[in-house]
């Protein structure tokens, strides 16, 4: 249980004990100040969880302590004493930020309901806002590896995108992480407290795949024992992620446009109409549009889904973040199997960056995997899988692809040559033609280690 913190400040000495008596317990510490610079001393020197101040009180008046108190410590609660008299100056300290105020003479029973609601309050908010972490470190960025020019387009979009109501239409090869990208545009937006469901569209039969997304009536077909909801009821006021959309057949893509144009669906073998509130995320690794010219897919229904729509890079085209990526797969990694985490060769790390990656950031973690499981010790260029070890990669290669800024070759230039001569700097701007100063200016300016 944590231990809340109360400060009381009043210049009468038995009503600051009198009050102390009556709060003190084993989960709330109770501090005491005798005048207005007093209570802001021990507010600056500790943190308070709710501060009670007198309105008169020598030296500084409760409402210059109010008005210190949100500018050194505003999460600190802060309710106001007064007489009767003085009602209007409690009424006018509400307004400066006070969170309630009590007439004296105090009542004990009014003011432990009073702190009892002001301190669960509190208990709720941050139990909130751990939560909140705990999803963004799970769901939101953090989980998204990446510097590159690439990657900042992408989350670039998904900050603007993702307060929205618009559906979002994902373009990637497989592997480069299209259910994170959706997961965080989720989690960023006014949905994240409902559910996020997705479904893979691609590896499902048609039947199977209209009683997974509409649900099905008891008795709707063999084996239809019970009434199943579909994912779109289960997801309703939330987000759906239909992946590999681009494989769904062309009667599935009418009832789907249906959802979307009207917000109604029938279960299968069902003939009441249901409604529901989803936004669509949806994502392929082919072109819709290619598709629709070839009359693949339906046109009405391609523009409902290209809203928005964002491109992930492939891993061979933003090889600066390889080692950011290696770097985070090595610390989970260890952590899971139990093991130290190893250093990176650096012709070990010289194949990772030069390697094309047909399977993206998911073949990279494999690779991590593997070869932090059969090594002890550095990861070195023999650790590595064989056909990264047979690329040319292996030879201290660069490979910057047509379309990359001046910004990011330079960037990935240096960062490869850190790599290539094991971080040492004085070695690296010999090697790059520059002065030290020059080369620790530009790490600095690339946040690079």
């Amino acid at each position: 249980m944590i231990k809340r913190t109360i400060l009381l400040a009043d210049d009468e000495k038995n009503t600051r004990e009198g009050l102390r008596w009556a709060l003190e317990s084993k989960d709330r510490n109770v501090l005491l100040a005798e005048d207005g610079e007093e209570a802001i001393r021990q507010i600056s020197a500790n943190p308070v969880d709710l501060l009670i101040t007198d309105l008169r009180m020598p030296k500084l008046d409760g409402m210059k302590v109010l008005n210190r108190v949100r500018e050194i410590s505003p999460e600190t609660t802060v309710v106001v004493l007064t007489g009767h008299g003085t009602v209007e100056s409690a009424v006018d300290a509400m307004k400066h930020g006070a969170y309630d105020y009590l007439i004296k003479p105090i009542n004990i029973d009014e003011l432990n309901l009073l702190v009892d609601r002001i301190l669960s309050n509190r208990a709720m908010a941050e139990e909130n806002v751990e939560l909140k972490k705990k999803l963004d470190s799970r769901f939101g960025f953090e989980s998204i590896i990446g510097r590159s020019d690439a990657m900042n387009v992408v989350f670039s979009r998904v900050r603007t995108v993702a307060p929205t109501r618009a559906n979002v239409l994902l373009y990637g090869e497989s592997g480069t992480g299209k259910e994170l990208i959706a997961a965080a545009i989720h989690q960023n937006s006014p949905r994240r407290s409902r559910p996020f469901v997705k479904i893979n569209c691609g590896a499902l039969p048609l039947s199977l795949l209209e009683s997974e997304l509409f649900g099905h009536e008891k008795g709707a077909f063999t084996n239809a024992v019970r009434m199943r909801p579909g994912r779109f009821e289960m997801a309703d006021g939330g987000t759906i992620l239909l992946d590999e959309i681009s494989e769904t057949a062309p009667e599935f893509q009418i009832k789907l446009l249906r959802v979307l144009q009207e917000g109604e669906f029938e279960r299968v073998g069902g003939t009441q109409t249901l409604r529901t509130d989803v936004r669509v995320i949806a994502a392929s690794n082919r072109r819709l549009g290619d598709l629709v010219d070839r009359g693949e897919f339906r046109e009405d229904l391609y523009y409902r889904l290209k809203v928005v729509e964002i491109d992930l890079p492939p891993l061979r085209d933003r090889q600066g973040d390889i080692p950011l990526l290696v770097d985070f797969f090595l610390e989970e990694l260890s952590r899971f199997h139990g093991k130290p985490k190893p250093r990176v060769a650096p012709r070990a790390m010289a194949a990772l960056q030069n390697f094309h990656w047909p399977g993206n950031v998911r073949q990279l973690r494999n690779a991590i995997e593997g070869a932090l499981v059969m090594t002890e010790g550095d990861i070195t260029l023999r650790s590595l899988p064989a056909e990264l070890r047979s690329e040319k990669g292996s030879d201290l290669y660069l490979k910057i692809p047509i379309g990359t800024t001046l910004r990011e070759a330079e960037k990935e230039l240096i960062q490869a040559a850190l790599i290539q001569n094991s971080g040492n700097r004085a070695k690296t701007a010999r090697v790059l033609g520059v002065g030290r100063k020059t080369l620790y200016r530009k790490i600095e300016e690339f946040e690079l280690d």
